[in-house]
């Protein structure tokens, strides 16, 4: 009987995996290969740091219309619905608004068209977590997705050069997260800028 108990315990044991400990002394437990992806873990912060580079710039280099074809795209829209999507647009900076200097208004001049774009430092839009393919599903609840909004367009806001009266007049290169209505442009923000012609 022994013997057979002993024999068990070095099995169990061999089966062990030793894990490591964190500075607190908790374990640090190994990512589950069949998980599904999640930010159950991560703050709305981390989450828009982390996923900056493969979620918002990549998806955008990759997918990113023109003015034109967003305008195009706008009209397939359902009535009533909406969709995001990412511009690169070149045009010249018509006005700079900071009458309100937490939620400041670049005017861009974009195919003959004047366009504001919100550039910060505080942006009310969906915009660019919807054009990034954010889905509700992949979080833990309507908070953290809608906390997700906000750190997104921080840090996109971090991201965007300073922006100041001399830019008037002068050519822009813009990333753009536009949400589109039917047939209609309804908000638009800046993702990235640069001042000067296109190379």
């Amino acid at each position: 009987m022994r013997a057979i108990l002993a024999i068990s315990l070095a099995l169990a044991v061999s089966g062990c995996t030793v894990v490591d400990l964190d500075a607190s002394g908790n374990p640090i437990m190994p990512k589950d290969p069949h998980a599904k992806p999640g930010y159950s873990n991560q703050t709305p912060q981390q989450i828009a740091e982390a996923s900056w580079q493969s979620r918002v710039l990549d998806v955008a280099q990759q997918h990113a219309l023109s003015w034109a074809d967003m305008e195009t795209k706008s009209s397939t829209v359902k009535a009533g619905g909406s969709e995001s999507v990412f511009v690169r647009a070149s045009g010249t900076v018509a006005a700079l608004d900071e009458s309100n200097s937490r939620e400041r208004i670049l005017t861009l001049t974009l195919n003959g068209k004047p366009v504001r774009v919100s550039i910060g430092p505080v942006i009310r839009s969906n915009a660019l977590r919807d054009a990034a393919g954010f889905r509700f599903e992949e979080f833990t609840n309507q908070v953290q997705y809608a906390q997700l909004t906000r750190a997104l367009n921080r840090h996109a806001v971090q991201q965007l050069p300073k922006v100041d009266a001399s830019w008037v007049g002068k050519p822009v290169q813009a990333l753009l997260a536009v949400e589109m209505g039917h047939g209609t442009v309804n908000d638009v923000m800046a993702v990235e800028l640069k001042s000067g012609e296109a190379p």
